[in-house]
Order: structure tokens, then C-alpha cells, then sequence
């Protein structure tokens, strides 16, 4: 019969088991520690591209046109302007007041305003600021016929098909003629409308009084009339103590249902990347993160080729080539962006009697920011594959795989009761509460009531019926109800794999273990920590020790040997078939093993018996 040791799959030994297992450990080892250095790459250059002081100068910029007041009016700012008189008071007060800084506050001249206007005394105004509208055509509406008679002129929402082409007013300068759009110019996504480049254009020379005049001129002359939709002021301004640019957009939208809707972007963006030692050493780490990518991405097609169609069944498959396909379209914008600096930079700050349209680098830039933060959040997530080391999260790891089938049926459930409820929403408030003004505002709104923040004054206000009834029902079939199923589908199946942990159903192995191991093999190595074996010997009894103390409590010389063989027994066989190393395997058991096993069994009977007797009378002698 062949010895006991070998009968394991396939015939592998014991010992070719073992060296697997740890040689898959240490592969897993290898794969964390390198994504580690990976991700501490990848963070550093995140965050090297974020400067704290972007915040602050758009806070300035902002309190400064945005929130200073009108004149006149100590409550109104560009803010809350609703119409087109308190537009152009904007626009003659403190929009050039916030642009033109020509003397310090002692009123002492610091410097030629015609060579360039310094705002805040620090942040230099880069060319000239430009101003252009956006209009619609006549009659690109109808009137419905009983009308007519009242209001013969219709204009529509802003659309490129509605957009008006011709010229208009004076028909002298390039304020009162059209402009065509850069073909790769990007459109601007406002409140009402998507609006391209181009229109009717004007830009401000760069003394505050002719930008005065010629603003009262256009004032004078109707420049926004009924069919103007929209008015972008662009102008960008340079930081040379923290080397930052900020580009600035301010937008008056004029619907089609009159008034005036305000909105504003203001984008600090780091333009000229090396400058300091510090932005030296975020290139060489961009080099090491471009070699990762590299290497990363051979070693994805390695396992593609190896695992065919096996490949794609793992979720944490699919995640590396999404970390994969991010991390390229970074590499990809980074490239486009500092192309098209060094291709544009020079020339836009060549002449400075114009403007230079930063806005097109600085809306590359804020996307290439957007895929840097997508990119780092799922290099992040991956961390979970390498969970095993804890078993804590573990039990996370497993209670989410396996309660998703039934997450995602609650899912269908919920988003069904939870649309009915936006559509309802939307249609019973959606022209009274601005919460509901649209299906999406409705969504999210919804989303808002679940967290406790929400408007039920303007929802019973705008309907005293229906208001109360949807909040209610609301309230109770998606918070008490949903909510609460959600939370009892994850509880019941982290009580599941809880009752699984405790019988021993674990993962094959846990890095946890290994890293202490190796953590204490360091100590031993290095003369920190005794080697457990010699504490074991001092606490350990010698067979001869037991025996004598046996003796001593009034045992029998049979019953102690009794209990020597069996205890030499049970370690015999816990030693051959709970071996930690291979508790997971699968091994066929042989008739000699099935007697071990059977005699052992009748054993622990026979003990268990003598137990009984003998607590039988242990009972009767206290009964009497």
C-alpha cells in the first residue's frame, strides 16, 4: 500500500502542495507590493497637479465679480441680476471696476495701464477681455392665429438652426456682424441652451475709460435686443507667485420666456508644468507611471493569451482593463494638452493688444483632471482584490458577491417605485418647486427626501392635496419599507458568511498569516523575539510529569494508560488529517484509514461512557 502522504490529487505529493501554496503567496506578494508602488506613483502625481491656491484664487475672483454689488443697489450683484437694465449696470460698474486696476490704494501709479491691468495688485490681466452674444431669428417660431394681431415678431430657444447669421444694428464693426465658430472650438453647456464659439463679438481696449465709452455706446445702440440669447464675457489673468492661470467665464442666458439667468466658470489651471525642482521630480514620476502602464499592460496580454476565454469571467479582469484603458486615455490627454501649450502658448501671449483664447487649454486641462480622478478612484477600489489578508474585510468581500443576485432583483424593484415617484413628482410640481423643475431635478430630489433634506412647505404649497400624500407615501414605501428590505438582504447574508467563517469555511490562505510569519521570522533573524519553540518547552509537561500527577489525584495505572494511548492516538491522527497546510484539499481515505478512523470513533465512545458513569456517580453521592 502506498504510503498515506501521497494520496492527494492527481497523486501530488504533500510537499508539491505546500511549495504551490507558497509559491502562489509569494506571487501575490510580489503583484501588492508592486501596486503599491504603482499607486503611491500615481498619487503623487495627482496631487502634484493640485494646487491648494486654486481654490482660493477662484474664491477671490469670484467675490470680486460675481458678488460685488451693483451700483445703486447694495443687494443685487451679477449674481442675482433678472433683467437687462441691471445687465448693463453690471457691465459699466463692477465688471470694469473689477478689471481695470490702475493705481494702488493711496491712489499711487504703480505701473502704465497700456502695457497691462493687475487685479488684486498680483494677478496680471493677459490681453484684452472679450464679449460676444449669441442671437436667434425672427419667426422661428409660430403664433398661433388669435395672436397675431398682438405680437406679429416670435423668437425661439437658442438652437444652431435658429442661431441668426446676419448682421444687425449699426452693421459697422465686428460687434454688429457675425463671427463663425473655430471648427474645434468647444460649445459651452448653459442653463437653457448648448451654445457654440462664434457670434458677435467685441473686445476692451485696455484703458477703462474707452472700454467705458464704448460699453455706453453699445448701451445706447441696443446691442441686446429680443433675439440676443446669450452673453459671454471671457478674459484671463496669470499668477506669477504660485504660477497659476485663471481663465474666467461669465454667462448671461435670455430664455425664451424673458428675465435673465446667470452663471459663471472660473478655472485655475497649472499651464507651464516645469518650473520648480518640485515639478521635475512629478516628471520623473510620470516617466515611472508611463513604465508601469507598459508593464502592466504586458502582463494583462500574458494572462489573455494563457486563459483564453477563462480571462474575462473574473470581475477583477474586467477591472484591470477599465484601470488600463483610464491610465491610457490620461497618458493620451496629458500628451494632448501639453501639445497644444507649447503650440499655442507662445502665440496667445505674443500680442497682447487682443484676446487669447485660454479657454479652449484650460477646458482640455479640466478634463484631463476629470479622467486623473476617475483613473485614481478605480486604482483605489482594486486594493480590494488583495482583501484576503483581513479577514474582516474578507467577510465583506463575500457577502457582497454573494447577496448581488438578490441586491440586483431589489434593484428593478426599487428604481421602478422610485421613477414612478419622480414622474409624479415632476408632473404634480415640476412648474411650482424648483426641486422638480425637470424629470432629472425630480431624481435627485427624491434621492435629497431619503437623506432628510427636502422642501415639503413648497411641495404642499404648490399642491394641499396631492403634496401631502406623495411625501407620505413616499416616506414610508421607499424609507420604511425598501430601505429596510435592502438592509435585511445584507444582514441575512453577512450572518451567512459569518456562520461559514466560524465553522472554518475560510479562503484557501490568508496573506495576513504569511506576512506575520515572515514578520517574525524577521525578529528571530534579527535576535528581537525568541523562537516560539524554546517557550513552548518551558511550559510544556513531559508524558512522565502528567502521569505522576495523575497518580497522585487518585487515577488507576490502567486508566492512565488508557488515557496515554488514546491521547497518542488523537494526535496521530489530528496531526495526519487536520494539518493546517492541507485542510482544503481533497484526499481519498483507504480501508486502513477508514479502520483508524472507525476504531478511533469507538473509542472516543467508550471515553464518553466512562464520562457518564462517572458523573452518574458523582450526582448520586451529592443526592445523598
Amino acid at each position: 500500500m502506498a504510503d498515506s502522504t501521497w494520496w492527494y490529487r492527481g497523486g501530488t505529493s504533500k510537499h508539491d502542495l505546500h511549495y504551490r501554496r507558497e509559491a502562489e503567496v509569494n506571487t501575490t506578494l510580489e503583484e501588492l507590493l508592486l501596486y503599491f508602488v504603482f499607486l503611491i506613483t500615481l498619487c503623487i502625481l495627482t496631487f502634484g497637479m493640485v494646487n491648494p491656491h486654486m481654490y482660493y484664487l477662484n474664491k477671490v475672483m469670484s467675490s470680486l465679480f460675481v458678488d460685488t454689488s451693483l451700483p445703486g443697489d447694495e443687494r443685487s450683484s451679477f449674481r442675482s441680476i433678472r433683467s437687462i437694465t441691471d445687465f448693463w449696470k453690471f457691465m459699466e460698474g463692477p465688471l470694469l471696476e473689477g478689471l481695470y486696476w490702475d493705481s494702488w490704494y493711496n491712489n499711487q501709479q504703480l505701473y502704465n495701464l497700456k502695457n497691462s491691468s493687475r487685479i488684486y495688485y498680483e494677478n496680471v490681466l493677459l490681453g484684452v477681455p472679450r464679449v460676444r452674444q449669441l442671437r436667434v431669428r425672427n419667426n422661428t417660431c409660430k403664433v398661433f392665429s388669435v395672436f397675431q394681431p398682438l405680437m406679429s415678431d416670435c423668437y425661439n430657444k437658442y438652437t444652431a438652426e435658429n442661431e441668426d447669421l446676419s448682421d444687425f444694428g449699426l452693421r459697422r464693426d465686428t460687434e454688429w456682424k457675425y463671427s463663425p465658430s473655430p471648427a474645434n472650438a468647444p460649445w459651452h453647456w448653459g442653463f437653457v441652451g448648448v451654445y457654440r464659439d462664434g457670434g458677435y463679438i467685441f473686445t476692451l481696449s485696455k484703458s477703462k475709460s474707452e472700454a467705458r465709452a464704448k460699453l455706453a455706446d453699445l448701451r445706447l445702440n441696443s446691442w441686446i435686443t429680443r433675439g440676443t440669447r446669450v452673453v459671454f464675457i471671457d478674459f484671463s489673468l496669470y499668477n506669477a507667485n504660485v504660477n497659476l492661470f485663471c481663465v474666467i467665464r461669465l454667462v448671461a442666458e435670455f430664455p425664451a420666456t424673458g428675465g435673465l439667468l446667470t452663471s459663471w466658470q472660473f478655472y485655475s489651471v497649472k499651464l507651464l508644468r516645469y518650473v520648480t525642482h518640485y515639478d521635475y521630480f512629478i516628471a520623473s514620476c510620470e516617466i515611472v507611471f508611463c513604465i508601469f502602464l507598459f508593464v502592466f499592460i504586458t502582463q494583462e496580454l500574458r494572462k489573455m493569451n494563457e486563459f483564453k476565454s477563462a480571462y474575462f469571467k473574473s470581475i477583477w479582469n474586467w477591472l484591470e482593463l477599465l484601470l488600463l484603458v483610464l491610465c491610457f486615455l490620461a497618458v493620451s490627454f496629458y500628451a494632448y494638452c501639453n501639445m497644444q501649450n507649447f503650440l499655442l502658448l507662445g502665440r496667445l501671449l505674443k500680442n497682447t493688444e487682443s484676446y487669447p483664447n485660454f479657454y479652449f487649454l484650460a477646458y482640455w486641462h479640466i478634463y484631463y483632471n476629470d479622467i486623473i480622478a476617475i483613473t485614481i478612484f478605480f486604482a483605489w477600489i482594486k486594493i480590494l482584490k488583495f482583501i484576503s489578508f483581513n479577514e474582516t474585510m474578507s467577510q465583506l468581500s463575500s457577502t457582497l458577491s454573494r447577496c448581488m443576485k438578490d441586491i440586483v432583483g431589489f434593484a428593478i424593484m426599487f428604481f421602478i417605485i422610485f421613477s414612478a415617484y419622480a414622474q409624479l413628482g415632476f408632473l404634480v410640481f415640476g412648474s411650482q418647486v424648483d426641486d422638480f423643475s425637470t424629470f432629472q431635478n425630480s431624481i435627485f430630489a427624491q434621492f435629497r427626501i431619503v437623506l432628510g433634506d427636502f422642501n415639503f412647505a413648497g411641495i404642499q404649497q404648490a399642491n394641499w392635496i396631492l403634496g401631502p400624500i406623495y411625501f407620505i407615501t413616499f416616506i414610508f414605501f421607499v424609507f420604511f419599507v425598501l430601505l429596510n428590505m435592502f438592509l435585511a438582504i445584507i444582514n441575512d447574508t453577512y450572518s451567512e458568511v459569518k456562520a461559514d467563517y466560524s465553522i472554518g469555511r475560510r479562503p484557501d490562505f490568508e496573506l495576513g498569516k504569511i506576512i506575520k510569519k515572515s514578520y517574525l521570522n524577521v525578529l528571530e533573524k534579527l535576535r528581537l523575539k525568541k523562537a516560539p519553540d524554546s517557550e513552548d518547552k518551558k511550559m510544556r509537561k513531559t508524558p512522565g510529569d502528567l502521569a505522576h500527577q495523575a497518580r497522585k489525584e487518585g487515577f488507576s495505572e490502567t486508566e492512565i494508560q488508557g488515557a496515554e494511548q488514546m491521547k497518542a492516538w488523537k494526535e496521530r491522527l489530528e496531526k495526519k488529517y487536520y494539518s493546517t497546510e492541507i485542510q482544503d484539499d481533497y484526499q481519498p481515505v483507504t480501508q486502513q484509514e477508514f479502520r483508524e478512523l472507525f476504531l478511533y470513533a469507538v473509542e472516543l465512545e467508550k471515553e464518553l461512557h466512562y464520562i457518564s458513569s462517572k458523573l452518574n456517580q458523582v450526582m448520586r453521592k451529592l443526592q445523598q
